[in-house]
């Protein structure tokens, strides 16, 4: 790194895209990099493969080589740099971010009262941007799933209430031989409740075909828990049942001598 010499290091899906089946190790790539279209040629000395996490799912060409060679080689003067430091466990962090503040601070030739031209960030502050990353992805899924049931419900209520102006005569034959209103209601609102949950499964199905497919395709471990298929399911049928109540009622409130004569 002292040197700059034009070494690098690529992914093993990079090399295989470069090089194929031939050994990559030694031969020589070209790097264009700047404004200014400066090229360089990098000997290359190792491959690796590179860990699939969820932030570089969509990244596989990676090319590694030292920074100073950047900065010499390929005139890199406007680049932004990041440092990665990963400290001793018996080291407490807090001590490390003075440190690693001070020897910035000189490197860049700051003096006491002038502010820091960098910015240091804990493991902690990254996990706290991702958590409010993954808090709002959820309050918009939350937002979306919600418009969803209400138009599902919506769609429950003309279906059933399709189905009891075309089961007129039939519920008043049921109350003629002595159905009482609450054995009309329960029937109306159970075959509510089958239709969501008919629905609820069918859309499990589905997630659990989109999940796989992620799975199999990408490095996200996506996947599916048992308690939120229950809840999927429990939430469908409570929805049939509270969107199908109205249909249900005005079936149960039919007079027989009326829904027999109707046509």
């Amino acid at each position: 790194m002292r040197q700059s010499r034009p070494l690098v290091v690529l992914s093993k899906p990079l090399a295989d895209e470069l090089f194929g089946d031939r050994d990559p190790i030694g031969r020589r790539i070209r790097v264009s990099a700047g404004r200014r279209g400066v090229s360089e040629a990098f000997t290359v000395v190792g491959v690796f493969e590179p860990e699939p996490n969820i932030f570089t799912a969509a990244i596989k060409n990676w090319a590694v080589f030292p920074y100073t060679s950047a900065m010499k080689r390929l005139k890199a003067s406007n680049w932004q740099a990041q440092i990665l430091i990963v400290p001793r466990d018996d080291v407490p962090q807090a001590e490390v971010i003075d440190q690693v503040v001070g020897a910035m601070r000189v490197a860049r030739g700051l003096r006491p009262a002038e502010e820091n031209n960098f910015a240091v960030l804990r493991s902690a502050q990254l996990l706290e941007q991702f958590d409010r990353l993954t808090g709002v992805f959820f309050l918009v899924m939350l937002a979306l799933s919600s418009v969803g049931l209400m138009v599902g419900g919506i769609g429950v209520i003309g279906i059933m209430m399709i189905s009891v102006t075309e089961r007129t005569r039939e519920i008043g034959v049921r109350k003629a031989l002595g159905a009482t209103r609450r054995e009309i209601l329960w029937q109306f609102l159970v075959e509510a409740a089958v239709l969501t949950l008919l629905g609820g499964a069918l859309g499990m199905l589905i997630g659990w075909g989109v999940a796989s497919f992620v799975r199999n395709f990408t490095p996200i471990p996506a996947a599916i828990p048992l308690w939120s298929v229950v809840a999927a399911l429990a939430m469908a049928i409570l929805t049939g049942m509270l969107f199908g109540l109205l249909p249900a009622h005005r079936a149960s409130r039919l007079e027989p001598v009326a829904a027999l004569r109707y046509e």
